[in-house]
């Protein structure tokens, strides 16, 4: 499987990936590395990884439209089987969409507390428990269908950085997991996990 992965910040996702590539646990080839924000950590990550790299940055182009047809024509040059959206911040257009197969990561238990602040907005809301979801990008915010989720447990009076980074790890052997099932069955349908909640590491 070719895989192509979308940045916008530190690569923390991407690097679990990478790592697991090299170890021999994840049998697929990343076949570039993209941002939308030029010399991000992430890109660093790919570089040091011997993976080519490109950049759509919006602030080059017109409008989200123009940027948009951009992004699909680059992404479209590596021909992926498969799309990651590790930790990219951008929406993208239902061209991008229809043309590629994206799945996506996000830190909650989908579909409650959509959008870019799902940590933050879980413990607003004073869950007890959250956890992180692998989904398929659709052409809503966050709605697509769920391939995986895992569960994790709040700890009292915790705060947005402690869960985040905790999350974190969850999420990338959520995502590694998930990654390798559809590397070894392309053609499966999208079945969810959804496990019991992990206690505090």
């Amino acid at each position: 499987m070719r895989l192509l992965v979308m940045v916008s910040g530190s690569g923390t996702g991407l690097q679990s990936v990478l790592d697991a590539v090299a170890a021999g646990t994840l049998p697929l080839d990343v076949v570039a590395v993209g941002s939308d924000v030029p010399g991000c950590t992430g890109l660093d990550r790919a570089a040091r990884a011997g993976v080519p790299t490109f950049t759509v940055a919006r602030a080059a182009f017109a409008d989200r439209t123009a940027w948009n047809d951009a992004l699909e024509a680059a992404i479209a040059e590596h021909e992926p089987d498969l799309v990651l959206f590790a930790g990219f911040m951008r929406i993208v257009g239902p061209g991008v969409v229809r043309r590629f197969r994206i799945i996506n990561t996000h830190p909650a238990l989908l579909p409650a507390f959509p959008g870019a602040h799902g940590v933050r907005d879980a413990l607003a809301y004073g869950a007890k428990v959250t956890g992180v979801t692998v989904h398929l990008v659709d052409d809503g915010v966050d709605t697509g269908p769920i391939l995986a989720q895992r569960a994790l447990d709040i700890r009292p009076g915790e705060g947005e950085e402690s869960l985040h980074a905790r999350l974190k790890v969850v999420e990338h052997g959520l995502l590694v997991e998930v990654l390798a099932d559809l590397a070894r069955r392309p053609e499966a349908p999208a079945g969810t996990e959804t496990a019991e909640p992990e206690t505090a590491r």
